[in-house]
């Protein structure tokens, strides 16, 4: 298997792995332990959008001065713009359950929380696509290997993203292969958003260092409007604030040293 062809698929095999928890836990997941997970995931979104888009956005961009930083800047504005209004736009519920959001819809329960993890995995997807098109285009700022850091990285914050769909969908009365199949679902956008991303990057190549960090304001934006305050609403705040530092340091390691 070579390594564009691994770098799109683990994204996805990771949220199968983590779905695949709702066959090895019974009843709901811990509060902790979710607190934890959510914590770890937005710790690694962090870190891969600094060391593996913004910084090497700058670096593409071959100018000084503020030049140089100028499609960072604008990526990263464009990226949160663009994931709030789909936000807006997009009826979901988080998984806190606190009420929907969005305009108004007779969707069910299940479909909105689907929708609200496709919004968490758009970005990701792009992420990963705009990463191995820049290892293929300019793998002197993005070498493969930094690219498929990044992969596993957003490989491995989609293991507790499973698990923390599908065992709610299971508390809700689900069957175990029903909450299986949708929390693993929900993974598939990623390699999709990730072709879609590279195809736009090879047709129009100068617009990549954008793209870059497009990506990582989109990831941000999930961040600081979602998984922070779920972490960090209710008991045992510290867990989020835990898994956060875990994930921020293994991301940061695995773009360092793979990268």
């Amino acid at each position: 298997m070579n390594g564009l062809t691994l770098g799109l698929i683990l994204p996805f095999l990771g949220s199968v792995a983590g779905s695949a928890c709702v066959f090895l836990m019974k009843g709901e997941m811990p509060l902790r332990l979710q607190k934890l997970l959510t914590g770890f995931a937005a710790g690694v979104m962090v870190a891969a959008s600094v060391w593996s888009l913004l910084i090497p956005s700058m670096d593409m961009s071959g100018q000084e001065g503020f030049m140089s930083v100028l499609p960072a800047l604008v990526g990263f504005l464009l990226g949160m713009a663009f994931l709030l209004i789909l936000d807006v736009l997009v009826p979901h519920e988080h998984l806190d359950g606190k009420g929907s959001e969005g305009p108004k819809s007779r969707l069910s329960h299940t479909s909105k929380l689907v929708f609200a993890v496709t919004l968490h995995n758009i970005p990701e997807g792009m992420a990963v696509g705009v990463a191995l098109a820049a290892a293929l285009e300019h793998n002197a700022y993005i070498p493969m290997a930094g690219a498929l850091a990044l992969s596993l990285g957003i490989a491995i914050q989609n293991f507790p993203e499973g698990a923390i769909v599908s065992m709610p969908l299971r508390a809700d009365g689900n069957s175990r292969a029903r909450s299986f199949i949708i929390g693993s679902l929900s993974g598939i956008v990623e390699p999709i958003a990730a072709v879609i991303t590279m195809m736009l990057a090879a047709f129009v190549l100068p617009v990549l260092p954008y793209l870059l960090a497009f990506a990582a304001g989109a990831m941000i934006y999930v961040v600081v409007e979602e998984l922070i305050p779920e972490t960090q609403e209710g008991l045992h705040s510290n867990m989020g604030t835990i898994g956060f530092a875990l994930g921020f340091a293994l991301m940061m390691v695995l773009d360092v040293v793979l990268g």
